[in-house]
């Protein structure tokens, strides 16, 4: 017992003393880190304010409203703004009624005819704003298009309006990309949103068929601009000018505004792009049947010329014109079901049958634009599974729209191309300059 108590004293001695050291070592520095320094003297000196001029009042009233959107102006005798923003299958009315405003402040809104289109045309995304006093609606805001927004303001007598106009700028970019894996990663690499990525990949869709002829290394340089309002980003704006080089070979797009307010495409000699017909109409699974002089008709049992070519595809599938033209029948055909004809410029023809219906408003004697939605596939008529039959006629007679010579464009002419090369070959330089010094570095 002695022996265990001897150590035991010795164990706590030892720890009192470690303890005491411990104390010795952090005492000073709490002492001096909770040690209040007396603070020096604070001199109050009055300034007189300099007289607040109208820009001023602009500025503080954009600062007050930008607090006031975000929810952080305090109440100062009326509510802030509250911002709707519009939900798919909403209307004015609805919005109205779930905020607490009655059918008689909503009457005297439309009754203003400020823009009473805008509140039968809302949109998913679309925004109002409002503001009231002593609980009433006082202020109603919305912005009719991009750059112009329409301020109403109610009073117990009257509506008052009021037009801003907000402007628009568009600030240009240049970006230069190389394929790795994809066109969207190269996109991504390049800075470009996917939706700036899929306008590029739209441009160059006549020459390059992005889902088999893309090669890794393939590269591309593109100018284009993003539509900014108030220095706030707005939206993607458009591919103004491009090269792509895919395996080996050099595309040009320059976008181009004819007098006529016909927006293309069209590489540097200023021709457009986009063919003349449409290889194909629709997006197809696979090619059901070809053109053949003679083959077992399916339903028929018996062998007929095949004269176009069937591409199956769900039901549904959106199907689209092959060119620009004027649709000389719409309505059901034997055989064909629901079935398209257009008559395009010159000799030209096209038939689209088994269609499950016909595209909204489509009529007869209508004028279409290539690529215009016309219908959508099904299998009306003599067909074992939703196809579309597909048909090119040249001059009256069957032509196998797989390997028929498609017409080229006409280019622009002489009283546009001056002006075409006057806009597009200061960016034709800008583009082989960067595409340079891209090369350059590479190869170091």
């Amino acid at each position: 017992m002695p022996i265990s108590w001897r150590r035991e004293h010795w164990i706590l001695a030892s720890v009192a003393v470690a303890l005491t050291i411990v104390a010795g070592l952090v005492m000073p520095t709490w002492a001096n880190a909770m040690r209040h320094d007396e603070l020096p003297p604070v001199t109050t000196v009055s300034i007189p304010l300099p007289p607040l001029t109208s820009d001023a009042i602009h500025a503080a009233d954009g600062a007050e409203a930008g607090l006031v959107q975000a929810g952080m102006m305090p109440g100062m005798g009326e509510d802030p703004w509250t911002v709707v923003t519009v939900r798919p299958g909403q209307s004015l009315a609805d919005i109205f009624h779930e905020h607490g405003l009655s059918p008689t402040c909503l009457q005297r809104v439309v009754d203003a005819k400020v823009d009473n289109g805008a509140f039968r045309r809302i949109h998913p995304g679309d925004e109002f704003a409002f503001k009231r006093a002593d609980g009433r609606l006082s202020t109603l805001r919305f912005d009719r298009d991009d750059h112009t927004r329409v301020v109403l303001t109610l009073d117990e007598k009257e509506v008052h309006t009021e037009i801003v106009e907000r402007a628009l700028e568009r600030r240009v970019h240049v970006a230069h990309g190389v394929i790795r894996s994809s066109l969207f990663e190269a996109g991504d690499q390049a800075g470009m949103s996917d939706s700036m990525t899929l306008k590029l990949a739209q441009a160059f869709g006549y020459d390059i068929d992005f889902a088999q002829d893309l090669r890794v290394g393939d590269s591309f340089t593109v100018i284009y601009n993003d539509v900014y309002r108030e220095g706030e980003r707005l939206r993607d704006g458009e591919i103004l000018g491009a090269t792509f080089i895919n395996a080996g070979q050099r595309y040009t797009a320059f976008r181009y505004e004819t007098a006529d307010g016909t927006v293309s495409f069209y590489n540097e000699e200023g021709r457009p792009l986009r063919t003349s017909f449409l290889r194909t109409p629709v997006e197809f699974t696979r090619i059901s049947s070809r053109f053949s002089a003679g083959r077992m008709h399916p339903v028929l049992g018996k062998m007929r010329a095949h004269k176009g070519v069937d591409y199956a595809a769900p039901s549904g599938t959106p199907i689209y014109a092959a060119g620009d033209g004027k649709v000389e029948f719409r309505g059901q055909k034997s055989g064909f079901g629901n079935v398209v004809i257009l008559q395009h410029a010159g000799r030209y023809s096209t038939l689209y049958g088994h269609m499950s219906r016909f595209a909204a408003g489509l009529s007869n004697g209508q004028r279409v634009r290539q690529g215009q939605l016309i219908g959508y596939v099904g299998a009306t008529g003599l067909a074992t599974g939703p196809h579309l039959h597909y048909e090119f006629r040249l001059d009256g007679a069957h032509r196998d729209p797989l390997s028929v010579t498609l017409p080229k464009p006409e280019p622009l002419p002489a009283s546009e191309l001056a002006k075409f090369r006057g806009v597009t070959q200061p960016m034709l330089a800008q583009l082989k300059m960067l595409e340079d010094t891209r090369l350059a570095s590479a190869s170091k």
